[in-house]
């Protein structure tokens, strides 16, 4: 792997990608299609991916059943996921929409966030978080991270409403696959009269107390992007359980068309075209039923590291009591990253750095109220932060090849 700053995208093995959605776009088109064939098991060619979408022949049926049916944009099959997904997140409602950052926009508007009004919002985040925001015309203030969890920290929160009087809003980010502290977060804005949108992008099926996310606020947002827990190609969903918020939300998405009438041509509000096809529907309806195994295999994975790495110096993610993490992301610590990384990558091991620059220090965040603030816990993770492949994909071989390159790298022989 190069050096992360050679390449302001980021760089994977020497190679250019684009986050796109809160994940990564695959540097080698070839690389998804070996991983939806089975071919990518990291023995194959001699590496080990980041990341391995895995389409089964179930879901490819789903999507041919589509294409014979002539139905192929917003449909009942979008419909029957909506269903499917709020019920497994606990949620009454879900809006089902084109990618994560629509739903995120889509739900911000839904929640009546008008312009000037601030949310307090992570740092630390894929840059969609923010600019949702940015897009209903409200602020982002961006308020300091947890150094272990990487996630919103409650007590820089308060710092932040203490100094601010036009905060309407808490958007937590479920980061790598960890939920937030809702426990602080809730009561800080049930005191305070605030709305909660959960950015779930990279979380699905996390828990909290035996509570998943997606139901734990007044809304929450999810991305089916490739490299996520499961995935619908390019796809996005809300879930809520007011029925205020999913009814806008709706309308939003179809044009600003009344709920109660999609067809129609009465359109009560402005509105995108940010609605799911059916064929990622479909798609969507098959990941589902596999998203408990695909979090089973990634927190096996993940348990295998912490124990092979656990004499290392270097820190190995926290999940903290009453948490349940379904690691999208395994995102070790080191102040050496770029030697770690090149050292994976000579033994044929991705990695990947998610984020090496904070929301506020981004270029296009530089006159954003908050963009000169010091936020050092989210700016220290961004120069030590490091992410393995955790993916349900890899082998045993795959595994040991990762746990050997990293004791390799402090340990040579």
């Amino acid at each position: 792997m190069t050096e992360p700053d050679t390449d302001p995208e980021r760089a994977i093995n020497g190679e250019s990608t684009v986050e796109t959605d809160g994940g990564v776009a695959e540097s080698d088109s070839t690389e998804i299609e070996a991983a939806e064939n089975g071919t990518s098991d990291g023995e194959s060619d001699g590496s080990v991916s980041i990341a391995a979408p895995d389409i089964s022949s179930e879901a490819i049926d789903r999507v041919e059943s589509v294409l014979e049916s002539g139905m192929l944009a917003d449909g009942p099959e979008v419909r029957a996921f909506e269903d499917e997904f709020a019920a497994y997140c606990g949620a009454d409602r879900a809006v089902a929409t084109s990618n994560g950052t629509t739903a995120l926009h889509a739900a911000l508007e839904a929640l009546g966030l008008e312009d000037g009004e601030g949310v307090i919002t992570s740092p630390f985040s894929f840059v969609a978080s923010a600019n949702a925001i940015r897009l209903v015309g409200g602020t982002p203030v961006f308020a300091d991270i947890d150094p272990e969890t990487y996630t919103l920290d409650p007590n820089a929160v308060e710092r932040v409403l203490e100094e601010r009087d036009d905060i309407v809003g808490i958007m937590p980010v479920h980061l790598y696959g960890l939920a937030s502290d809702m426990e602080g977060i809730l009561d800080i804005a049930d005191e305070h009269g605030l709305f909660i949108l959960e950015d779930a992008c990279q979380s699905h099926g996390a828990e909290v107390d035996g509570d998943r996310v997606g139901a734990l606020g007044d809304a929450a947002c999810f991305s089916f992007y490739p490299t996520k827990n499961m995935t619908t190609g390019e796809g996005g969903i809300i879930t809520t359980d007011r029925d205020d918020v999913a009814d806008r939300a709706a309308g939003y998405v179809n044009h600003g068309r009344d709920v109660g009438d999609g067809a129609s041509y009465e359109h009560i509000e402005l509105g995108h075209n940010y609605r799911m096809t059916s064929m990622a529907g479909a798609i969507g309806r098959a990941q589902l039923e596999r998203l408990p195994d695909f979090n089973r295999a990634r927190r096996e994975n993940a348990a295998y590291y912490d124990e092979q790495l656990a004499e290392l110096p270097i820190e190995t993610p926290t999940e903290p009591e009453g948490y349940r993490h379904v690691y999208h992301q395994y995102t070790i610590r080191t102040d050496n990253r770029e030697a770690l990384a090149a050292t994976l990558d000579e033994h044929g091991v991705d990695t990947a750095v998610y984020y090496d620059t904070p929301i506020h220090r981004q270029p296009a965040y530089e006159t954003v109220s908050t963009a000169a603030a010091t936020l050092p816990n989210a700016e220290r993770a961004a120069e030590t932060v490091l992410s393995l492949p955790v993916h349900p994909a890899l082998s045993d071989h795959d595994r040991r090849t990762v746990v050997d390159a990293v004791q390799d790298h402090f340990h040579p022989q």
